[in-house]
């Protein structure tokens, strides 16, 4: 119960890393805003728990108006905010003479301007509870290269030094900003970059695993455990940082 009275908005919430930080967070004593672009799933996700501790909205990252609302909402629902996790996110894979301007835009406009709408949204409702968190899920794109991301790479690159500056420009405030890089994981998404491999996605997955020295894909729930020590007091003195969940590929 480390998060007990605290308020969180986790975007992406309704599936994958988001739908387990929001049962982590819930778990931890939180409440809870699921803010996804699907309304009906965010719903759904609130619907899983007990009445009063999670609310669902639609919100597309994309949108400033709508990432102010999801921050009104924690507001009004639950009284100010102490958590963001900005988790929304869209895959990109393919080399690059497919990328044309309106997949460019969506890869950068969701990851990287997404995240920073989020933050900048949630930034006041913070601030006026005293401080508190931000956690960015950036990827192990954001700290390495591999062929054929390169939009995502990019994006995930940019999730860092908007981390990191927030991080300086924030901590006058007590609002902590970190983010977490997890390694491929077993979501929704990670079906859509492996159909963008060239392989069958069994093949792809298979040497995903094979590339991980701990030998297994990362789970949702390992992402979801890094977020809730990154939120709570366990963490006061760590900002700025990137907690890297790799299994020991970038030991090497």
């Amino acid at each position: 119960m480390r998060l007990e009275g605290r308020v969180a908005v986790v975007t992406g919430g309704a599936s994958g890393i988001g739908r387990a930080t929001v049962e982590r967070l819930v778990a931890e004593g939180a409440r809870v805003v699921v803010a996804d672009l699907n309304g009906r799933a965010a719903q759904e996700t609130a619907d899983a728990f007990d009445a009063g501790c999670v609310i669902g909205v639609a919100a597309d990252v994309s949108s400033t108006d709508d990432c102010v609302r999801m921050v009104e909402a924690a507001v009004t629902r639950f009284g100010g905010l102490d958590i963001l996790h900005a988790n929304a996110g869209v895959p990109f894979t393919g080399p690059v003479g497919s990328v044309d301007d309106g997949t460019l835009d969506r890869v950068i406009d969701v990851n990287l301007k997404g995240a920073f709408r989020s933050a900048a949204a949630a930034v006041p409702a913070l601030r006026e509870r005293g401080g508190g968190s931000i956690v960015f899920t950036a990827s192990l794109q954001a700290v390495i290269a591999r062929p054929n991301y390169t939009p995502y790479t990019a994006a995930k690159h940019g999730v860092i030094g908007l981390m990191k500056g927030l991080a300086l420009e924030l901590a006058p405030d007590g609002i902590r900003v970190n983010a977490i890089a997890p390694a491929a994981t077993e979501t929704p998404m990670l079906s859509e970059f492996l159909g963008g491999m060239g392989d069958l996605p069994d093949e792809a997955r298979e040497r995903f695993r094979q590339s991980i020295p701990l030998g297994r894909m990362a789970t949702p729930e390992d992402s979801a455990a890094a977020v809730a020590f990154l939120v709570s007091d366990d963490a006061r003195m760590i900002t700025g940082h990137t907690l890297i969940l790799d299994g020991g590929t970038t030991a090497g």
